[in-house]
């Protein structure tokens, strides 16, 4: 099972990034920071321009991973992710990300056997750079 999901990827997503849904998010979220939210204060700024919230790559959808077996386990547990931010992401830019699995254990918990799954999605840019990387582990038991 292990070697057949190590390295293992997604199909690309691309999304493109519009003004009006950075702005929408940022307010969703409640974080008015004028880098998010006014083009006149963004443009002053040091960016150059409106960006969106780092945790934007999070409405992302569609990114799913097929695996090659079934995990026969009827719960699934978010155990949490990091991400890593190195491009702000700007109105207009197409965003591609692919999920790839990084890592797949076997441990033994109180209620028997757990499953933990790491993937690691890359978002890049229209130009191929990477403007963040999520590693996320999924949990089943």
């Amino acid at each position: 099972m292990r070697q057949q999901a190590i390295g293992l990827e997604s199909q690309p997503v691309t999304m493109e990034v519009e003004k009006g849904a950075i702005l929408r998010f940022a307010e969703a979220i409640g974080d008015l920071n004028p880098q998010y939210t006014d083009e006149a204060a963004a443009r002053k700024s040091m960016l150059g321009g409106l960006v969106a919230p780092p945790t934007f790559l999070r409405s992302v959808r569609g990114v799913n991973l097929e695996l090659p077996f079934e995990l026969s386990f009827s719960r699934r547990l978010d155990g949490g992710s990091d991400w890593e931010y190195f491009q702000p992401v700007r109105p207009g830019d197409r965003i591609t990300a692919v999920a790839r699995i990084g890592e797949l254990t076997e441990r033994a918990g109180r209620l028997g056997v757990m499953v933990f799954m790491t993937t690691v999605t890359t978002y890049s840019n229209q130009f191929d750079e990477v403007v963040a990387t999520q590693t996320n582990t999924l949990i089943a038991y």
